[in-house]
């Protein structure tokens, strides 16, 4: 069934700390002080550099936080933004030194390890019960604010229920399609950074090898398929890096 609860996209919550403590919720055996419960699905995204647009992912489950992952269904081609990837704001620690950071308009994909929230479509949430995420349709008036300036920034809203602050906003209800299907990326959210990058989602792709604004996309097929697998008490999460950091960051901080 779908989970009707009321969604807010961007808690405002504190930052280091408080990202260390959520991904060692998130990965590992203990939860922190019992508030988040460990992660038991993982979309794993990874691409052959900081540059590459044209991506991999794979899902991998366990049953519970002390069993190994495992892959799920078969690897799926995706793609990342138009300039690759870049390190953003989300659950994992402080990155290492090197590599790029996300910033507003960059066409670049954030890279490190995110909470996936609400899914949406255009749709009514009665004709896809087989959506076990949090859902919401998406019509003509839902935005996402990417104006850094506003209140609402990065924030998805039904435009006319709050007072208007921006000079730019994304539409959700796409002629095109891309929005048809797709999943809040919980990149800066907590808290939001001025110009950290907005609006990031994880939705149909235009075409194989066509990158994205700074999205990360698959298939419409495989899109379905991916949400029919992710379920809402499982707490996914996303996994986004280059395959060289992948690798390093494997051990440090107990990636699938």
């Amino acid at each position: 069934m779908v989970n009707k609860r009321s969604y807010k996209m961007i808690p405002r919550l504190s930052g280091f700390v408080l990202a260390a403590a959520v991904l060692l919720c998130s990965l590992s055996a203990t939860p922190v002080m019992g508030e988040e419960k460990p992660a038991l699905q993982a979309l794993v995204v990874t691409t052959k550099d900081w540059s590459s647009v044209d991506a991999t992912l794979r899902l991998y489950e366990r049953k519970d936080a002390k069993s190994a992952w495992i892959s799920v269904g078969e690897m799926i081609p995706a793609v990342v933004g138009r300039t690759g990837l870049a390190w953003g704001r989300g659950i994992h620690p402080d990155p290492p030194a090197g590599g790029p950071q996300k910033r507003e308009g960059d066409g670049k994909a954030p890279a490190g390890i995110f909470k996936l929230g609400l899914s949406f479509g255009y749709a009514p949430a009665e004709e896809v019960p087989w959506i076990g995420l949090p859902y919401r349709q998406m019509k003509e008036s839902s935005k996402c604010v990417d104006d850094s300036g506003s209140l609402f920034y990065n924030r998805l809203l039904e435009e006319g229920s709050v007072r208007r602050d921006w000079n730019s906003v994304e539409d959700m209800r796409r002629s095109d399609g891309q929005y048809r299907l797709g999943i809040v990326i919980e990149h800066n959210t907590n808290p939001v950074a001025p110009r950290g990058g907005s609006c990031i989602f994880f939705h149909i792709w235009a075409k194989p090898s066509k990158g994205t604004a700074g999205c990360t996309a698959v298939s419409a097929t495989d899109m379905e398929k991916t949400l029919r697998r992710l379920g809402p008490g499982e707490n996914s999460i996303l996994i986004q890096l280059p395959q060289a950091e992948y690798e390093r960051m494997r051990t440090p901080w107990g990636l699938p």
